[in-house]
Parts: structure tokens; sequence; C-alpha cells
């Protein structure tokens, strides 16, 4: 039997998740959303208002888009545009007309693309041309013999965005003019080895979540009134989080995740001081890595990406790359 607490933080997260389908029910959509081909491996997806759907290429180098109500998406941004390496994370924000888009050297991991060995940047493209408005080499990694790697994105309300750089252990910041990223937040906790850092998200109170792919953490970073970086909480999570990846904001104190192959999980998280609750609402995915909810459907990229980095299964054709629609939880 849940608690009294218990219930209340659970539907004060249902009737967050009700006001922002209400909001936004233009966009409403209740199809599947497949990403054609099986060489590209999408990695991350973002949604604008009207349900537009923008999905990233790790091997292709490209950026596809999904029209309200189209089933199937097509290429928007052509291998290599703009200098394109593989994309991993994509965020878009209507506030300032961008894509923000993680173009990342990976050809350590054995991923040619078309603009070959390019520097690890953060990429800013016109929502509405897709032309390249700039790009932002990131700083380099504390690492010796480490190259930095750009994986996802989240744009605060005065327009700063912060970028997680996974095997850098750096949380990035460009503010609104500024010519350079900078590193605005770093914890002894995300400088262990492999892939650390990952998905990323900004709740109302200013705050900013981000968590670990490799180890079990969600971690919030605290804004200070000058803009600064403050306290660094790992929050207590009511069960262990595994494989955690695409991160974005739900509502005031609600965040949406998903946790990858070996889980294959669509979570709901509510914050309550530094406590998380984690409640699942989709499971059996088999490798979801990012998401996007547009009205009252949250879209949930599955590609298991185990079939472009694990031997035994890359002479294998992989499942047709799906954005899942799943209806939000009522």
């Amino acid at each position: 039997m849940f608690c009294k607490a218990g219930r209340i933080r659970r539907l004060g997260a249902i009737l967050t998740f009700a006001l922002l389908g209400a909001a936004t029910s233009s966009g409403s959509r209740a199809a599947d959303v497949v990403v054609p081909g099986r060489t590209d491996f999408p990695e991350s997806m973002t949604a604008t208002r009207d349900g537009t759907l923008y999905f990233s290429s790790m091997a292709g180098g490209r950026v596809f888009r999904a029209q309200p109500g189209a089933t199937e998406a097509s290429e928007w941004l052509h291998a290599g545009a703009g200098g394109l390496s593989s994309v991993l994370g994509v965020l878009a924000d209507e506030r300032s007309n961008t894509l923000y888009a993680c173009s990342v050297d990976m050809s350590w991991a054995g991923i040619t693309v078309p603009s070959g060995s390019t520097p690890t940047s953060l990429k800013l493209f016109d929502l509405a041309t897709g032309t390249l408005k700039a790009s932002f080499q990131l700083p380099a990694s504390p690492i010796a013999g480490q190259a930095p790697l750009c994986n996802d994105i989240a744009v605060a309300n005065d327009g700063t965005a912060f970028v997680t750089d996974s095997l850098s252990g750096y949380i990035l910041r460009l503010r609104p003019g500024a010519n350079a990223l900078e590193v605005w937040a770093r914890d002894e906790r995300w400088n262990t080895k492999g892939p650390q850092l990952d998905g990323i998200a900004v709740l109302d109170d200013g705050s900013v979540y981000v968590n670990l792919f490799e180890g079990d953490g969600l971690f919030r970073v605290a804004r200070q009134s000058d803009g600064s970086a403050g306290k660094v909480t790992k929050l207590a999570t009511s069960r262990p989080l595994y494989h955690s990846d695409g991160l974005r904001a739900a509502g005031p104190n609600t965040l949406l995740m998903v946790e990858g192959e070996t889980k294959g999980t669509l979570d709901l998280i509510t914050i309550q001081d530094d406590s998380a609750t984690v409640q699942t609402i989709r499971g059996g995915l088999e490798g979801p890595v990012s998401l996007a909810q547009v009205g009252n459907t949250i879209y949930v990229l599955d590609v298991p990406l185990k079939y472009l980095f694990e031997p035994q299964f890359k002479a294998q054709t992989p499942p047709p790359y799906r954005a899942i629609a799943v209806p939000q939880p009522r």
C-alpha cells in the first residue's frame, strides 16, 4: 500500500501530464514513426509543438524529419551537412528557431561518415531552413588521449544551452551570444572510465538534471543567481537505474527517461526534495535511446545499438528503427 505522500506525488505527476497534453493537444499523434534504412542507427530524437519529429543519425551523419501526421521520416539534413560527423543528441528549441545537434568524431569506434574525422562540436541549424547558424568545438578532455563526446542538449528558459560531454565528465554551457562552449559543472563521480554523463534536462526551478549511462545515477546541479553551477546532488531513486539514456523535462518536477537494452523501459520520474520516484510507463523495448513528447503521446526511439557495436550482431540486420507512440499516463 502506498503511503499518503506517495499518492500525492503520483497524483501530481498525473496532473502534470494532463495539463501538458491539454496545452499541446493540436500536435497529438497516435501512430508509430519509422526511420528508413538499416545503416543510420538514430541515437536521439526531438519534437516541436506541432508534432514534427527530428532524428539524429549516428552512423550516417545526417538528420531525418517526420512532418506532423507522417508515419515515416525522410532525410532533412543531408549526410555531412554543415560538417556533420556522427550525429548523437538533437534538440529543437522553437524560441530561438534552432535545432541543436551533437556532431561527434566516432572514428575510434569504427564509424565512418561523409565528413570524416572532424572536431567534435555542437552545431546549430535553422529550424525553418536547415541552414547552419553556428558551430562550437567542444573543449579538450582533461583525460590524456581521450577525445570529448558531445551527447545531449537541454536549453533553459533564458536561452542558455547545456551539453553533456560523456567521456570528459563535464556539463558544458553555451550562453546566448557567447562565442564558445565553457565548462559549467564537473563532479568526481562523473569521471569514471567509460561513457558516463548522458541525458540532460532543465526543470522549472532552473536546476539541471543529468543521468549516467554506465552506472546508477541521477544528479541535480543547482543554478546559482549568477548562472554558475551550485551544489551537485545525487538523488535517492526508488530503484536502481541501469543504462539510463534520453532525459526530458515533463513538468515542474517530473522527468521522462529511457533505460537501455537490458531493461528496455520508458520511465516517469517524480522529484521530491532529494528523492526521485521511478515509475515504468512502458517495458519490453529492445533498445530505447531517446524520447520526445507531443501532446498526449510520448514517442520512444527504439534502436538496439548492439547491431552497430557488438561483433556478434554486426553481421545481422537490425529491426526497423521506430519511434514508438506511447499514450501518456492518465
